[in-house]
């Protein structure tokens, strides 16, 4: 369902780098003791991406890796974050809900009905999309950002790239290990997590791992209403882990999670200068909370002959609830708000049959169900423009579901030589049952409608090991994203717009991987080229501009660019690195900006009809920066009694932006650049690590993001202590 809601959200981004040392280390366990040996080299890092555990620099996948000690030291707990440790990564925060896009290609239009271009799974099931993915990433094993099209594994929805998190799981025999950290900061910010295993017998365990953090708010409300705009977030996970036997293996893992947000605060777009981002006055009453509950079960046998046969369950329900004022000010007019709840309920089941690793031949199957539904109950959402002029009230359902089968096979020669064929058929179906009115006007209007489609995705790579530190790939892979339904329009007589169609991706890829100086030094060099087609966007209707509806672009979009990083440990010094660089030009496409005057039809395949129809062909596709650059680096100092002292420094930055496909600055499209630069000390003795962290401390002033008529800014300048206590 296409809701026109506009997401505020005073995002809880900390690019604190914490606790700093060296070594290998897993997630957030124990972690190893350090040394002063020269010979450490860059630790090997794992992708489970295509259903195996392979070895990063030998997979034909750009991608960013973190281990949970990684996420630790840098200080990352939200979605957020991970803009600034990875290239071409941008994530426009409306609060509980994120437009996620990698390369230019995510999420462009924040609604139920969109789905989103960069899909998120945990613990190997697909969350729910685009909304509540706030969740705080804690007690994790490994984050796994992968840029491009994912078709043939992560499917639909995975057009710009897919985000891969897997927590810490039980470990059998492990005894009684775990953590816990403690932390204070400005904004009167405190926080505790941690997590411990639990051995059970020879055959079970378990693991219980917890999130609690509460911070004042970033901004000065001058009312009338301020509300009480302070985070509050709380979150519980156990998992149980049970191997009866040498071939059987059973995960269970429930997650709950409490997110209140205290509320989403923005000033309008057309406000110049950065100086009031954080001041500015509210006239409604605001909350914001997430509340859900995820259950997941995974389910691994081996057979005599080495298969693997896995089947992973999920079942998901969550609550969002936020009330805001969304013309950021406390004008008697325009006095625009928005009350809203939305439960949401998620359940998910893969098949898979895997073969050996080792053998010259590889192969994958495997099978996908997904049922999602939004329930809007009656009388629990309005938008009022102003309320009790204008009330555009709805309640029923939207429900969606995906089914696909999909399968990816490799031949492995003995000269290095890799050919890897992959594909997915997916097919889907919408549906809106849902009741609109505006009760001042005596409208209602009731749309019973459903849309469905199918495609066909994949991978064809073909690679080669060139040698034991070298690795080259090149790729041709598809993605794509279901189209949608178009929602009643209220002043037009309750007519419903057609649908908009699905997206489409063709994304052309080749890649250097390399291990030098030793294995002191690992790199990822990689170029692409992408034909975005039929984007999906909120764009006047052609013969009426007075009313708007979700379209496709018609013509191609390309992007096209390259993407470097490298991790490298030489002793006590290490560091990570990356950029991006991208180009993005529209195709031939005319319509008309909704912001200014229209008139007449504006056909968008041809010649304009009026002044205020225009051609965006070579426009940039919005939220694609033309360069990002992210860089972190740390020394370790030992002193007595083995104690070690770590500073470190990171610094990150994401080139300017476009909200829309106009670059309309007066109207707020044009988002600066922005630098953040984060440090810390870290100071380890025994068993514990205390670190003085801060993030942004330059108090770089940015929009991180913009839908229209509100601006939101990121996080200001924080610091503060962590303790972290590992047994």
């Amino acid at each position: 369902m296409k809701i026109r809601t506009l997401w505020l959200s005073a995002s809880a981004l900390t690019l604190a780098v914490s606790v700093g040392w060296s070594g290998v280390a897993t997630a957030q366990a124990a972690p190893a003791k350090a040394s002063a040996d020269a010979g450490a080299t860059v630790q090997e890092l794992i992708v489970t991406a295509e259903r195996r555990n392979e070895n990063l620099q030998q997979t034909a996948i750009a991608a960013t890796v973190m281990t949970g000690a990684d996420l630790q030291k840098q200080g990352i707990v939200t979605v957020d974050q991970l803009q600034f440790v990875s290239p071409s990564l941008t994530v426009n925060n409306f609060g509980q809900g994120n437009d996620f896009d990698i390369r230019g290609i995510g999420k462009g239009e924040h609604n139920t009905q969109t789905g989103t271009g960069v899909i998120t799974y945990r613990d190997g099931v697909a969350t729910f999309p685009g909304y509540i993915q706030e969740e705080p990433y804690f007690d994790i094993a490994s984050v796994e950002i992968l840029r491009g099209p994912q078709g043939t594994f992560s499917g639909q929805n995975a057009t710009g790239g897919a985000v891969i998190v897997n927590t810490a799981d039980p470990k059998i025999n492990g005894g009684y290990t775990g953590y816990l950290q403690g932390q204070l900061g400005n904004y009167s910010d405190w926080g505790l997590q941690g997590g411990v295993n639990l051995p059970v017998s020879d055959t079970l365990a378990a693991r219980v791992s917890f999130y609690t953090e509460e911070r004042n708010s970033f901004y000065h409300i001058t009312g009338p209403w301020t509300g009480d705009p302070g985070l509050k977030w709380g979150a519980v996970r156990l998992g149980v882990l049970w191997t009866p036997n040498d071939k059987l293996k059973v995960l269970w893992k429930t997650d709950y999670d409490y997110l209140d947000n205290g509320g989403y605060f923005g000033d309008p777009l057309t406000t110049k200068g950065t100086s009031s981002i954080f001041n500015f006055a509210n006239n409604y009453k605001t909350y914001a909370t997430d509340q859900f509950i995820r259950s997941i079960v995974k389910a691994d046998y081996t057979t005599d002959n080495n298969l693997t046969l896995r089947s992973i369950s999920s079942y998901q329900q969550g609550r969002s609830a936020w009330t805001g004022d969304i013309d950021g000010t406390a004008a008697a007019a325009p006095n625009y708000i928005i009350a809203e709840a939305v439960n949401e309920r998620l359940w998910t089941q893969e098949f898979n049959i895997i073969s050996p690793d080792n053998k010259p031949f590889t192969w994958v199957l495997g099978a996908y169900y997904q049922n999602n539904r939004y329930d809007f109950p009656s009388g629990l959402f309005d938008i009022g423009v102003p309320p009790g002029v204008v009330d555009e009230d709805l309640n029923g359902i939207n429900s969606t579901y995906t089914a696909a089968a999909f399968g990816q096979a490799s031949w492995n020669w003995d000269n290095g030589l890799q050919l890897q064929v992959g594909a997915r058929y997916s097919k889907w179906s919408t549906t809106n049952r849902v009741h609109y009115t505006v009760p001042e006007f005596g409208l209602a209007f009731f749309q019973d409608q459903t849309e469905e489609g199918n495609n066909l995705t994949g991978k064809v790579a073909l690679n080669w090991k060139v040698d034991a530190d070298n690795f080259l790939y090149a790729f041709v892979a598809t993605g794509a994203k279901p189209g949608g339904l178009n929602t009643a329009l209220y002043f037009g007589g309750g007519v419903v717009p057609p649908p908009f169609g699905q997206e489409y991706v063709t994304d052309y890829e080749v890649g250097w991987k390399s291990s030098l100086l030793d294995n002191h030094l690992h790199t990822q060099l990689g170029a692409y080229y992408n034909s975005f087609d039929h984007f999906q966007v909120i764009l006047p209707i052609p013969n009426q501009p007075t009313q708007a509806t979700e379209q496709n672009v018609p013509n191609a979009t390309k992007l096209y660019g390259l993407e470097a990083s490298a991790q490298g440990v030489f002793g006590d010094f290490s560091f990570n690195v990356g950029l991006g660089l991208e180009k993005s030009e529209l195709g031939t496409f005319y319509t008309e900006d909704p912001r200014k005057p229209t008139a007449g039809t504006c056909n968008p395949n041809t010649v304009p009809a009026t002044a205020t129809c225009i051609n965006l062909n070579g426009q940039p596709q919005t939220y694609a920066p033309d360069f990002t650059f992210n860089l972190y680096t740390q020394y370790v100092f030992h002193l007595a009694d083995q104690d070690t002292l770590t500073p470190s420094v990171s610094y990150s930055h994401i080139s300017h932006q476009w909200a829309t496909l106009f670059d309309n600055r007066a109207a707020g499209d044009f988002l600066e650049a922005r630098d953040l630069v984060g440090a810390s000390l870290a100071w380890r003795h025994g068993d514990f690590i205390t670190t003085l962290y801060g993030s942004n401390l330059t108090n770089d002033k940015y929009v991180a993001a913009a839908l229209s008529p509100i601006r939101l800014a990121g996080p200001p300048r924080q610091f503060g202590i962590r303790v972290l206590k590992s047994f």
